[in-house]
Order: C-alpha cells, then structure tokens, then sequence
C-alpha cells in the first residue's frame, strides 16, 4: 500500500511538475510572404513591401500533428506561461531581450502575430489511461524513457517590412553581446540568472538562422538549453529544445531536432 501510494504521489509531481517547468521556459498556404527571397540581393523595394501573417493565418502555417513522423505536436499553451504578456518580461540588459523572449515563450521580435506549438517524440510521454494504482505504476516505469526525452517548443512570428531582418539582426547581436548571460524576471514570478549564452552551428535551412545555448542556474544545477531562429521571409521560426533528463540533473547530449526543423520549413515554402 505505501509502495502504490509512493508511487502515485510521483507520477503525478514529476510530470505535472515537468509540464509546466518546460512551457515557461524557466523552471511557448499561401500568403503575403517574403520567403522566397533567398538571395542577398532583393532590392529594398521587396522589404518595404513585405507584409506580416496574422496570427490566424500563422495557425494554419505552424507544425501540425502529422507533419513531422514519430512526433506528437500539441498546443504550447498546456503548462503555463512565465509573464501573462510580453511586456512584463523584465531583462537586466536591453540587448539580451530577444533571447529572453524565446526562452520564456514569446516572438524574439516586435509583432502580435504569433503562434506556437509544443513538439515530443510520440514513444516519450508517459500517458497512463486510468487512475488505479496498476495504471500510475506503469506510468512510473515509463519515467525513465520520459526523463530522456527532449521537449521543443516552435514559433512562428510574422513582420511587415523589414522587421524579421532587423529581428535576425537583433537575435544575432544578443547571441554576440550576452555571452556573460543576463536576468530575467516577472511578475509573480522568480527571478530567472542565465549565466552564459554561445553560439552553435546552425542546422537550419532558411533565408538566414542563427543557433544558440543557453545556460541557466536551477537549484544549484546548471542546465542548458538550445534553440534555433531561422527567417523564412517575412516569418521567423523559433525552435527552444529542453532536455527532461538536464532537468532532472543528469547529464544530457541532445540538440534542436533537424526533423522539426526540415518538417517546418516545409510549410513555410
């Protein structure tokens, strides 16, 4: 009895607890599009006139279930979010605010039209289908795989103009400009110390993209986090990659998965 009840305390704890830690970030057709502007050397005259999603539209552009094999996709908004709006995300250096943005889920840019999606490998998530003592055991015994798994949230965000340059030139100059890390806070919220940001090659295929990590101090741990910002025309796509086991303290290889990233851009052609 005490075994079963152990049991069921844990498997409730650790993965609500794993949910929300992972949606905050800190523990989210055709068109009017600029994307087929591949080379360098469109004229000024195709910014001006580039023109911005809107958010319903991004919806229907974002990675959907089925879009990319072996992968569930579901909506980023399960778990939470670390500030109600944008607005209330507080950066100690103004520079670094665009990686901020990415990792507490919101557009790395100045735009409304946004969309997000939370992507897991199908076989990753512990999904017991009742509540007896039976079904929670199972669920525990499927922790282990869980805990190794690695969870990626992808945004879209769209911009008039030239805005999705300015954000790659933006993102780009904090990768650069915050290698010594920054503060975040919100809100209701505990305050977020990110203690060292690096670039990494980018594996994306875009316009242009710019590849990171992160590493944050969580309960004397350190932990890190990567992500991808890739500009397809007139929309970015963000791709934040946490691993479940780097949260849990083991150490932990892993990277943006390249198959989101390809199975994406894909729609955004």
């Amino acid at each position: 009895m005490k075994r079963s009840s152990g049991v069921r305390t844990a498997a409730t704890v650790t993965v609500s607890a794993l949910s929300l830690a992972l949606v905050t970030g800190c523990g989210g057709s055709s068109g009017p599009d600029e994307a087929k502007d591949s080379s360098a050397g469109k004229g000024s005259s195709t910014t001006a006139a580039a023109k911005a999603y809107t958010a319903a539209e991004l919806e229907k552009l974002v990675i959907a279930k089925g879009d990319v094999a072996g992968y569930d996709v579901r909506s980023a908004d399960a778990g939470g979010e670390y500030a109600a709006s944008k607005d209330l995300v507080k950066v100690t250096d103004a520079k670094c605010a665009p990686i901020a943005y990415i990792i507490t889920g919101f557009a790395p840019g100045d735009t409304t039209s946004y969309a997000h999606r939370m992507v897991t490998r199908a076989s990753d998530q512990p999904s017991p289908t009742g509540t007896s003592d039976e079904d929670l055991e199972n669920a525990m015994n499927g922790l282990d795989d869980f805990l190794n798994s690695t969870m990626t949230i992808v945004s879209l965000s769209s911009y008039d103009g030239g805005g999705a340059r300015e954000t790659m030139k933006s993102v780009s100059a904090a990768v650069s400009g915050c290698a010594g890390g920054f503060t975040v806070s919100a809100k209701g919220q505990d305050t977020q110390k990110f203690t060292k940001v690096a670039e990494e090659k980018s594996a994306a295929t875009a316009d242009e993209s710019v590849a990171f990590e992160v590493t944050g101090r969580t309960e004397g741990e350190n932990q890190v986090v990567h992500a991808v910002v890739a500009r397809h025309g007139s929309t970015i796509a963000t791709y934040y990659s946490i691993s479940l086991a780097a949260m849990a303290g083991k150490k932990s290889d892993y990277s943006v998965p390249a198959e989101v990233m390809k199975a994406q851009a894909a729609k955004l052609k």
